[in-house]
This record gives C-alpha cells, structure tokens and sequence, in this order.
C-alpha cells in the first residue's frame, strides 16, 4: 500500500496532479485544498496518499497535509459517500471548516457542496458529529486527451465540472469569480467561497 510519495511535481490540471518519484509518474487526484497549496511545477513536494482498490480500478488520492486525508477517509464511511463526494467536501471546505458545519448542524450549508442533498447532509451530521474534533485539530496532471485549457476561465471552469459542479452554475460561479489578472487558482477559490454561501 502507497502512504506516502516524495517527488517532482511535473504537471497540475485540476483535480489531478503527476508526480516523478524516481523516474516514475504517479498520477493522484487532490481536492482543491491540496492544489492551491502545491509548489510550482518543478519542485519538490511531499504527499500524504490515499491508495484505493475497486473491482476494476486502483486510484491514487494525494494529500498535503494529514488532517485532509482523515477527513476523506472518515467521510467516506457515511452511507452513500464516496472518494468523488469526499474529494469535493476537502474542495469546498478547509478540515476546520467542515468540523463546524457538522457540530453546528449546518445543512443549509452542506447541501451547496455538489453531491450532498439534505438527506445526505443530515446524515454526515449525525454520523460524524463526534469524529471531526480529531481530524479538525490534527492538478494540472495530465487529462484525458492531454489538453490544457488555454486561459484561467477555462481551466477554472473545467475544474469545477470535474468536482461535480453542473455547467450552467460552473459559468455563473466563474462569471462572478474572476477578476483581470486572477489565475485559474484564484478563481477557482473565490468560486468555491461563493458556492458555499
């Protein structure tokens, strides 16, 4: 089982990353929280990694910092949470964040994440309200066909599609996000602020 990687990070498109261990690319999804986070390409980061096996798939899931891979690893033992929900509650909430919402019974709140409706969110609640104190406390990689959006709207709207975002918000979240000057980064983070609220 893979815990942990050291290496260069050779390409980020949001949510996926590549990183060279050695010589070898690992290619690892990131919620947004570990992505606005990372070195410029280049450089040298250090990784918490998150190793799944499915029937027919092995996924690799990195993290920058500890609390995040608990956090998607404790969610995901609420009924009807997988690593694509988990993924997007570490994109639109920090550890501490997501901590409150469930010890302040926000569902109002946890619904704005994409794929959590009411039920679910009440869920969360009430499974994971005496869990989060401890985890609370405590990319471009390469696409599908290899193509990089041209400009930062693109790829903040291409980002946001892939956490789950439908189209039509995708474009009015972006609209009001970016600013001139912003890079993809940017808008992607105040896009995200926005949807929670």
């Amino acid at each position: 089982m893979i815990g942990r990687l050291k290496g260069v990070l050779v390409s980020k498109q949001p949510p996926w990353l590549m990183l060279d261990v050695n010589g070898v690319g690992y290619e690892l999804e990131a919620p947004m929280s570990t992505v606005f986070d990372l070195p410029e390409l280049g450089r040298e980061v250090t990784l918490c990694v998150h190793y799944a096996v499915k029937e027919d798939t092995v996924a690799l899931y990195g993290f920058l910092r500890e609390a995040e891979r608990s956090l998607f690893r404790t969610v995901q033992k609420v009924s009807g949470i997988g690593a694509r929900i988990a993924l997007a509650i570490l994109s639109g909430a920090s550890t501490d964040e997501f901590a409150r919402l469930v010890q302040t019974g926000d569902v109002a709140a946890l619904t704005r994440i994409p794929g959590i409706g009411k039920k679910t969110a009440e869920r969360i609640i009430v499974e994971l309200r005496d869990r989060v104190d401890g985890i609370a406390g405590a990319v471009p990689g390469l696409g599908a066909n290899g193509a990089v959006p041209a400009d930062p709207v693109a790829e903040a709207s291409v980002a946001l599609q892939q956490l789950g975002y439908k189209p039509a918000e995708v474009a009015r979240l972006v609209k009001d996000a970016s600013a001139p000057g912003d890079d993809a980064e940017a808008i992607i983070r105040k896009a995200l602020r926005a949807a929670l609220r």
